[in-house]
């Protein structure tokens, strides 16, 4: 039995899935580390390019949505797309606003599962316990980029999920895009 866990987790030590996700702590650990001198729209800026060059959105949103998808329009997705976007991003610039001397801890033995990489990270605080943030990430246009985040062991989109079929399920497609942005505003406030 232990052989066959270990055949099915392959671990790198040098990682281009753990280099992505390291770029990631340390935007937000800049962003935190400027604290209140920044606001949540200028972290939001900052933080914007990083988090659409390591994460895979569109296919975050597409997960998120599920099958419901497929009844969008074309527009309907894309608009989709960038309000789950804004969320994500508004979401990361409002929880890494503060530095109290955190730091992140990347684990070089970054997990192969099929066709996802796992990499395993902690945010390591001076004063706590520290917090397990663990990326699913998936090849896309010849890099890895993240498709789920999950806080200890609860997914980022399973959180989201409930509510975004509630959004969907009362009005489809344009109050779902309306839900998100107003989500992402109030972050932002």
């Amino acid at each position: 039995m232990t052989f066959a866990l270990l055949a099915g987790a392959a671990y790198a030590a040098d990682d281009s899935a753990a280099g992505r996700v390291q770029s990631v702590d340390n935007a937000l650990l800049r962003s935190m580390r400027a604290g209140s001198s920044l606001g949540a729209a200028e972290r939001y800026q900052r933080l914007a390019p990083v988090i659409e060059r390591a994460f895979d959105l569109p296919t975050m949103t597409r997960l998120a949505v599920g099958p419901a998808w497929s009844s969008f329009s074309p527009a309907q997705q894309r608009a989709a797309i960038a309000a789950f976007s804004r969320l994500t991003i508004a979401s990361f610039a409002h929880n890494f606003s503060a530095y109290g001397g955190e730091r992140f801890e990347v684990d070089p033995g970054v997990v192969t599962r099929g066709p996802d990489k796992i990499v395993h990270t902690q945010l390591i605080r001076p004063h706590g316990s520290p917090i397990p943030l663990t990326y699913q990430m998936r090849e896309s246009g010849g890099s890895w980029r993240v498709i789920d985040v999950y806080y200890g062991a609860i997914s980022q989109l399973a959180i989201q999920r409930p509510d975004i079929q509630a959004s969907i399920a009362s009005g489809g497609a344009p109050t779902l895009i309306a839900h998100l942005n107003s989500l992402s505003g109030k972050m932002m406030d």
